[in-house]
């Protein structure tokens, strides 16, 4: 097997690393693949990864750009773009929301509700291409392993101050 040499600078200089570090490399290059293939395949069905995103959190019951944002961890403005497109594709519309005039609800359309399970469907496909060789207990276990440093990478929130 060939190794893979990587090169990191140091404030001792500069050091070749072999496969196995940097871990930082070895994660984004599988974020990247599972990315890339998913893409592809939902590409087949007019939606990226981020209206994927979108319609899913919409599919789980948050509503609004608010909560879409939120649970997906990005900007509002980005949420109302992508929601934006997947208007014009005839798979979300918002529509006021009845307990308060100027909250604007997200509604996936009929059409967008008979994809979500085909999309869903695609995004397990490829987990299972890319994590199938684990077996449940190692898939829970990278999975908290990512979570915990996911968490330890983010800045606390500020305390609540209401």
């Amino acid at each position: 097997m060939r190794a893979i040499v990587l090169c990191c600078v140091t404030s001792g200089g500069v050091h070749g690393r072999t496969r196995g570090e940097p871990v930082g490399y070895w994660l984004r290059r599988l974020s990247d693949e599972v990315h890339s293939r998913f893409e592809t395949e939902l590409s087949r069905h007019d939606v990226t990864v981020s209206q994927w995103g979108v319609m899913i959190s919409v599919y789980e019951g948050h509503d609004t750009t608010k909560a879409v944002a939120a649970h997906m961890d990005i900007d509002p403005g980005a949420v109302s773009r992508l929601v934006d497109r997947l208007a014009a594709k005839g798979l979300i519309r918002r529509e006021p929301a009845q307990a308060s005039r100027r909250t604007v609800r997200l509604v996936l359309t009929d059409q967008g509700q008979a994809l979500v399970p085909v999309l869903a469907e695609l995004a397990d496909r490829n987990d299972a291409h890319y994590f199938g060789s684990l077996d449940a207990g190692q898939r829970w276990q990278l999975e908290e392993w990512i979570r915990r440093l996911v968490g330890q990478a983010r800045p606390a929130p500020p305390p609540d101050t209401a």
